[in-house]
């Protein structure tokens, strides 16, 4: 047997292409001897009248590998659960992008078996942690894309002020900010003007979304700083902000949002023959000729 003696599976939607996808990928790991144990979710998906069914937090405990079935959403989710536990997953795509989720359906046994005889790569994937007061009680989420910070009522622009290690940065009118990980600046960063990171980086690019100023533009700063965004005092400028797109909270006039790295990171595995700048010519239609 091999180094993954455990996989949980996880999914998130129960679309008819994911339930195809995670039957073939539990009857495929199971024929390796390997235990599966079924998330919750899946277990429901599955229609699964005996077994036990477990949350992503207690097969963080359990698992030494996670297979995820579905889009990137599904992996931005888990990565919360299994990155402070440092559980390695797997993403098999059945959503649009796959960029982070990179195992197409039509290679389910091939990479899978590849990763469980040991022939993978790995990257470790950093998050980042906000701080958020919420009626007094401090909440520290984390996401793995983006912080995002907008007007809690649209269209309506937000005030605020920009702290760096608790330096003032600037003062800027806009209808937010897009705090994103190398891993996230290929998300919703990139569709706001942001720059490409390689997901090796140790940065956090700042994206203003339709700033009042001709001269904003994306700032790249170094990943171990303090981030906090101090949201004007006007009345009726409450902020909203969003974790992923997964975890919303909202912030009155005068508090504060402080981001900051996570200590612990995500460890994605890539079947043999993953690199970065492939799937950035797959995903986003870059030209592939080579040597004209």
């Amino acid at each position: 047997m091999g180094e993954f003696k455990t996989v949980g599976l996880v999914a998130r939607t129960s679309s008819e292409l994911v339930l195809e996808s995670l039957r073939r990928v539990r009857s495929f790991v199971t024929s390796r001897n390997v235990e599966v144990l079924l998330e919750d979710t899946a277990h429901a998906m599955l229609d699964e009248r005996h077994g036990e069914s477990y949350s992503q937090e207690i097969l963080a405990e359990k698992c030494d590998l996670i297979i995820a079935v579905g889009g990137d959403g599904n992996i931005l989710g888990a990565a919360r659960s299994f990155a402070p536990h440092s559980v390695p997953i797997l993403g098999i795509n059945r959503g649009r992008f796959g960029f982070l989720a990179d195992v197409s359906p039509s290679e389910i046994e091939r990479s899978v078996g590849d990763v469980l005889n040991g022939n993978y790569t790995f990257e470790e994937h950093f998050l980042l942690e906000g701080e958020v007061s919420v009626k007094g009680v401090k909440e520290i989420p984390c996401a793995l894309n983006e912080v995002l910070i907008h007007a809690a009522t649209m269209p309506k622009m937000l005030d605020f002020n920009l702290y760096i290690d608790d330096v003032f940065v600037y003062n800027q009118y806009s209808d937010g900010l897009i705090l994103a990980s190398p891993t996230g600046s290929t998300a919703y960063a990139l569709s706001a003007g942001g720059p490409i990171m390689h997901p090796s980086l140790d940065a956090i690019v700042l994206v203003p979304m339709f700033p009042h100023q001709l001269n904003s533009r994306p700032l790249v700063v170094p990943g171990d700083v303090e981030i906090k965004i101090t949201v004007g005092s006007h009345i009726g400028t409450n902020a909203k902000i969003s974790f992923d797109s997964q975890l919303e909270f909202e912030i009155e006039p005068g508090e504060s949002l402080v981001v900051r790295k996570k200590k612990e990171k995500l460890k994605l595995l890539h079947p043999p023959g993953h690199n970065f700048y492939g799937v950035c010519r797959s995903k986003l239609d870059w030209a592939s000729r080579v040597g004209e």
